[in-house]
């Protein structure tokens, strides 16, 4: 899962417990199965004793991501951001542990400390301490700049950049996670940790996750596969993995369970003995449907399926 760390991160990790952030945007009432990378980031952070503050994009969301965009998209309002931030809020809950003393996750709202924010003091306090040069340099502003890109969008990365400043600042977060395309934001905000506020911050990122076919990872013919029950139906999302290319389910198994090496091996050997009984697909979607779902749903799924596809 690791595509990019900076120098120091596992050394910072290995002295006592750390706290990291990886942050979500509020475009839906619920999360989707691309949103699952970052999860899993926050879970193995958790997992390995580390406290993991999910940052729900309040403020963000009103101004537009442009990481991996070809357009500018819709900005959301108020009352759209506020019932999308409190399904994105339920689904995380399902994986994290919000409640123990040292290492409970922490949910934040970005909005929380950018709403009293004037745009004057932004630029006077944020915006001077980096170059257009440097801001330009980022893929996610070359990528666009041919094609037009407005102030807005142009302006996230400060605004990403200021998150983990402010995290930094009041809960003594140090490193940020995401997608490989997040790297160029991220780093702002380490620079930010460094200019403003004296201090360190570090960036890991994992791989982009793609399909050997070339369409879309979460999506099928049916629009994107949700991590709510109400939007994709756990029987639906337990075929979305059972239905895993062959080509794709040894990275989505690595990537999307908490299964040893060793398990996953010998799964993989079992299968390449008799491909057509799916035997990885089948481990894999029963692995993740149990995490999303519960195992009542997964139950449900696995008979559901076993009906509609039986000869008998």
């Amino acid at each position: 899962m690791l595509q990019d760390c900076m120098p120091g991160t596992e050394e910072l990790l290995e002295k006592g417990i750390v706290t990291g952030y990886c942050g979500f945007d509020p475009t839906a009432d619920s999360l989707h199965a691309g949103n699952l990378i970052p999860i899993m980031m926050l879970k193995h952070l958790q997992r390995a004793g580390h406290r993991p503050i999910a940052l729900v994009g309040g403020a963000t969301g009103m101004v537009g991501d442009p990481s991996g965009k070809s357009d500018e998209r819709n900005l959301l309002d108020e009352a759209t951001l506020a019932k999308n931030i409190e399904g994105v809020k339920g689904v995380l809950a399902r994986f994290l542990d919000f409640n123990d003393p040292e290492t409970g996750a922490i949910l934040v709202n970005n909005y929380d400390w950018m709403k009293d924010f004037s745009f004057l003091n932004f630029i006077r306090d944020v915006g001077k301490h980096l170059t257009i040069n440097y801001m330009s340099a980022k893929d996610s502003v070359k990528n666009r700049i041919e094609t037009g890109m407005s102030f807005t969008e142009f302006s996230y990365q400060l605004l990403q950049g200021y998150d983990f400043l402010h995290l930094y600042r009041t809960m003594g977060c140090q490193i940020q996670m995401g997608g490989s395309d997040q790297w160029g934001n991220i780093t702002t905000g380490t620079e930010l940790i460094r200019r403003i506020g004296g201090g360190e911050g570090f960036a890991v990122t994992c791989p982009l996750m793609t399909k050997a076919d070339g369409t879309k990872f979460g999506k099928t013919a049916g629009g994107a596969i949700w991590l709510d029950a109400k939007r994709t139906s756990p029987f639906a999302f337990y075929q979305f993995w059972l239905n895993a290319l062959d080509d794709d389910a040894p990275k989505y198994i690595r990537t999307f369970t908490f299964l040893s090496q060793d398990e996953i091996e010998n799964c993989e050997k079992e299968h390449n003995v008799d491909r057509g009984a799916r035997i990885l697909q089948k481990k894999l979607a029963e692995e993740i449907t149990r995490m999303v779902h519960g195992e009542e749903l997964l139950a449900s799924a696995i008979k559901t399926s076993g009906i509609l596809y039986s000869k008998n």
